[in-house]
C-alpha cells in the first residue's frame, strides 16, 4: 500500500467511526506531495486546483498576532520555531488557508526601498507553507501599530503613496511569484475612502484592541466619486502585481458597511471596483438577532458575480449555536471562510483558567468539526 493510499485509509475508517459518509470526505484534501495551484472556477462563482480542477473551499484562520498580541514579523525571526509549531496547529485544526498580514515598516525601508531582510523572511515563510500544504491569503500594505508606521510614509500625498504601496506589492509578488502555495493577494485591509476631506497624516482609523485595522487610501476626495478613487487605487496596485506575477489571485479586504446603501459605507462599493479583482472578500461578524440582514449584506457582494470570501468571522457578537447557523447559511453566497488563530493550542487553552480561552478552546473544536460540512458539496 501507498503513503497516500495509508492516509485515505485512516481518514475513510476515522470518518466511518465518527458515523460520516464518504459526502464529508473533503475534497480539496492534498496528497503529502502535492501542491497545486488554485485558479477560479470557470462558470461558477468558485475556486478549483490546477491541475485536476478539483473543487477548493479556502477554510481557515486569520494569523495576525500571537497571543501576546505581537504582530507576526515582531517574533518570526527570534520565535521561528512557534511560527512552524503555529502552522502545524491551524492545518490539524482542518485548515488549508492561513491569512497572513504584512506591515509596511518591514517591507519597506524607504519610498522605492523594498526591505530585503523582511523579503528573505516571508521567503522562508512561503516555504513553510509549501511544506505544510497550508495555502496563504497574503494581505498587505498593514500600519497596525500606528507607532511603528514609518514617520516618511505618512508624510507622502496621495500620489505618492499609492506609488510607494505599488512598490510594496512589487516586491511582494515578485518574491512569491513562482509558488503556488500562495492562495492570494489580499492589497490592504479594510481600506477606506474618506467623504471630504482628512487632516494632514490621518491615514488610520481608530483602534481596536490597540491596532489600527482601518485604513484611509486619501486624505482628500475632492470632487470626486468615492468609488472611482476605490478603483483607481486598486488599477494601480494590481497593475504592478501583474508586471511580476501574473497568476495569483488578487483581492482586498472589505468591511461590510461597502454595500451602496445609505448612511455609512466604504466607499468600496463591490458592483463598482470588482473589474480588477478576481474574487471579493467580506468581513462579516455575525450578531444575534440580525442573520437575516447580514446575509442580505453578503448576498449583495455575491451579486458582482465573482467568489466571494468571508475573509474574517468569528462569533464575536453571536453564540456558538447561531456562528454554526450562520457559516450554514451562507453557503448560499461565499465561497470561502477564514475565522482566527493567535498562537495557542487548543490543549493549552483548556487548561487555562481564563475564560476568553475557554471560548476560543471551545471555537477552535467547534471550527475543526464544521469544516467536515463546509469543504463537502452543499
Amino acid at each position: 500500500m501507498t503513503t497516500r493510499e495509508s492516509q485515505i485509509t485512516r481518514i475513510v475508517r476515522w470518518m466511518m467511526l465518527v458515523g460520516l459518509g464518504m459526502s464529508a470526505f473533503p475534497s480539496n484534501w492534498l496528497a503529502a506531495d502535492e501542491v497545486p495551484w488554485i485558479v477560479v472556477s470557470k462558470g461558477t462563482p468558485s475556486f478549483e486546483l490546477n491541475p485536476g480542477g478539483r473543487r477548493f473551499v479556502p477554510w481557515g484562520f486569520n494569523y495576525d498576532h500571537d497571543a501576546a498580541g505581537r504582530l507576526l514579523e515582531d517574533y518570526w525571526e527570534e520565535h521561528w520555531a512557534d511560527v512552524e509549531s503555529d502552522f502545524r496547529e491551524m492545518k490539524a485544526l482542518g485548515a488549508n488557508v492561513a491569512r497572513i498580514h504584512l506591515q509596511v515598516e518591514k517591507f519597506l525601508s524607504g519610498p522605492e526601498q523594498p526591505n530585503e531582510k523582511g523579503l528573505t523572511q516571508l521567503a522562508k515563510l512561503v516555504a513553510l507553507a509549501e511544506r505544510e500544504k497550508l495555502y496563504l491569503d497574503l494581505t498587505g500594505l498593514g500600519c497596525y501599530h500606528k507607532n511603528d508606521v514609518p514617520e516618511w510614509y505618512d508624510k507622502l500625498n496621495e500620489k505618492e503613496r499609492w506609488t510607494t504601496q505599488a512598490t510594496f506589492w512589487r516586491a511582494v509578488a515578485k518574491q512569491c511569484a513562482n509558488s503556488p502555495a500562495i492562495f492570494c493577494y489580499d492589497l490592504m485591509n479594510e481600506p477606506v475612502v474618506p467623504g471630504g476631506r482628512r487632516k494632514e497624516g490621518e491615514w488610520l482609523g481608530p483602534p481596536f484592541a490597540g491596532k489600527h485595522f482601518v485604513q484611509f487610501i486619501t486624505l482628500d476626495q475632492k470632487e470626486r466619486p468615492r468609488p472611482e478613487i476605490a478603483k483607481a487605487w486598486i488599477h494601480e496596485l494590481v497593475t504592478a502585481i501583474r508586471e511580476v506575477d501574473r497568476r495569483h489571485l488578487v483581492t482586498v479586504g472589505l468591511v461590510d458597511w461597502s454595500l451602496d446603501r445609505p448612511g455609512l459605507t466604504s466607499g468600496f462599493v463591490p458592483t463598482k471596483v470588482a473589474e480588477d479583482l478576481d474574487f471579493l472578500c467580506i468581513h462579516l461578524y455575525p450578531e444575534n438577532g440580525k442573520l437575516d440582514e447580514q446575509l442580505a449584506t453578503l448576498k449583495g457582494f455575491a451579486d458582482v458575480g465573482k467568489p466571494v470570501v468571508i475573509e474574517e468571522t468569528f462569533p464575536l457578537k453571536c453564540s456558538p449555536p447561531q456562528m454554526i447557523e450562520f457559516l450554514n447559511r451562507s453557503r448560499d453566497h461565499a465561497s470561502g471562510w477564514i475565522s482566527f488563530y493567535w498562537g495557542k493550542p487548543v490543549e493549552e487553552l483548556r487548561k487555562s483558567s481564563s475564560i476568553g480561552d475557554a471560548i476560543l478552546a471551545q471555537w477552535l473544536e467547534q471550527f475543526q468539526k464544521q469544516g467536515l460540512v463546509m469543504l463537502s458539496p452543499p
